[in-house]
Order: structure tokens, then sequence, then C-alpha cells
């Protein structure tokens, strides 16, 4: 086997691959953690984050995932879904099967160019579910892009399976995962999974103070605008022209409320 030449390590911390997050929300089997690895280690991705992950052996798992100490030792961990993608400018939720809620789904491979087109604007996330159940529907509500696997009728794929999927194909948007991509001359800023959620709590507020739930359910007007809002794909500045309008709807309202003195 050849060696890697001088400096192409350098080259593919550089590449769009190394903004990738693979999050993975309570993994219950921790082979399944260590196929992960192995996937990783295969497809140039070097950045895990486990979200409530069930008890396992960082030796035990060297069985399964070979020579990916790299990535074993800079796992990160986290006590919920939303502070492990909140740095995140693109994130993209991995489900088996559609759900009730009305959302924009995708395959593989379009998540793929979405998130490497972002990726030069800060870290981009693929999330995977728990094996049992998958992502709930409050994971994906966090997603701006709901991704699932075309299969036969049998659509139930292992965590590991969907995981290299997804790296695969992000593997070959990046055309090589040790080419250096060139940034562009001027990087839009890309909002973060938080700046993302302090518009929708501005949002929800605004609506809640002219009474727009009044005959409508909160929840589906909120996820269908988180659903419109992820379509977009604003940048930070206009995330804050929004943000900022909802503000001053509040503030509005409240000094048209205040009694005059």
């Amino acid at each position: 086997m050849t060696q890697p030449r001088e400096g192409q390590a350098s080259a593919v911390q550089k590449s769009r691959l190394a903004a990738v997050r693979v999050v993975l929300c309570e993994p219950q089997d921790p082979i399944n953690i260590g196929a992960t690895v192995r996937a990783m280690k295969n497809m140039g991705v070097s950045h895990l984050r486990l979200v409530r992950p069930v008890a396992y052996d960082p030796l035990r798992l060297s069985g399964v995932a070979h020579d990916t100490s790299e990535i074993m030792d800079a796992i990160e961990h986290f006590d919920d879904l939303p502070s492990a993608v909140a740095d995140c400018v693109r994130i993209a939720g991995f489900t088996a099967r559609r759900r009730a809620a009305k959302r924009e789904v995708v395959g593989p491979d379009a998540a793929a160019t979405s998130l490497l087109d972002f990726a030069v604007g800060g870290p981009v996330a693929v999330v995977f579910g728990r094996e049992d159940k998958g992502l709930p529907n409050e994971a994906l509500d966090l997603a701006h892009l709901v991704v699932t696997v075309p299969t036969t009728n049998h659509a139930s794929l292992n965590l590991a399976q969907a995981v290299l999927v997804a790296l695969y194909e992000l593997h070959l948007a990046a055309a090589d995962a040790t080419r250096t991509i060139a940034p562009p001359r001027k990087i839009a800023d890309r909002p973060t999974g938080a700046q993302f959620d302090m518009l929708f709590a501005d949002a929800h507020r605004a609506l809640t103070e002219i009474a727009f739930f009044k005959t409508r359910n909160p929840e589906h007007v909120m996820r269908s605008l988180r659903s419109l809002i992820f379509r977009a794909a604003p940048d930070s500045r206009e995330l804050d022209l929004l943000r900022a309008m909802a503000i001053e709807v509040v503030r509005t309202i409240d000094r048209v409320a205040k009694p005059v003195t």
C-alpha cells in the first residue's frame, strides 16, 4: 500500500468534507457506533458527535473500526440534539419513512450537493436517529433537509449502512476527499442552528401577540414556517432582517398596549 504524500493530510483538512459532522442521536448498539467510525474513515470524514449514546468501550470498538484512533479520540458527546447542531449552517436529517408532517424530502445525492455548497461557510451535519425509532418529528424540525435513501419496500437500513450511503454521496459530490476547495472571494455568513432557533422563537412570540394562533395550530404553523425558511436558505444578514421584523412586531404591540399617561 502506498503511503500518503506529504501535505495530503493538510489537503484533507481543507476540503469541504472537513466541515461535515456526523451526528448519531441516541445510538443503542455500540457496534453501530464502531461501524459508523469505520464508514467515516473510508469516506474521509473525521468528526463524529453522539447525543446520549448507549455506554460503550472505545477499546472494544477498535475491533470494528481498525486504525481510526484520530476519529475515536475526537468524538464529541452532547446531552441534546439542538446543542449538537447549534454551530451547523446546514443540517440534513435522515429518516427511513415519510412523516405525517408536510416536508420536502430529498435523496442523499441532492442532500450531499446542498451540504457541500454550504460547507464553505461553516460546519454541516448529517443526523441519524436511534436504531428502533429513527428521528422524531422534533428532531426533523431542526433539519434544513429531510433525506430518505431510495430502497425497495423493505426500507429499513441498518444505522451504519445509512451513514455509509450518506457519506459515499458526500465523497462523490466532493469529487475527491483530498481535493482542496478554494473558497469564493466573498463568503456570505451562513446562520447556525442556534440562530435559526432564535428567529423561530421570536416569530412564535410575534404570531402569538397578533393572535395568529387563535384559529390555527401553533405546532403546524411553525413547522410550515421552518420548512419555508429552510428552503429559502437565507444568509445571516437576511435572517437578522426577518428576526428584526418579528421583534419589532412585539415592540409595536407593547407600545400600543401601554396606557397613555
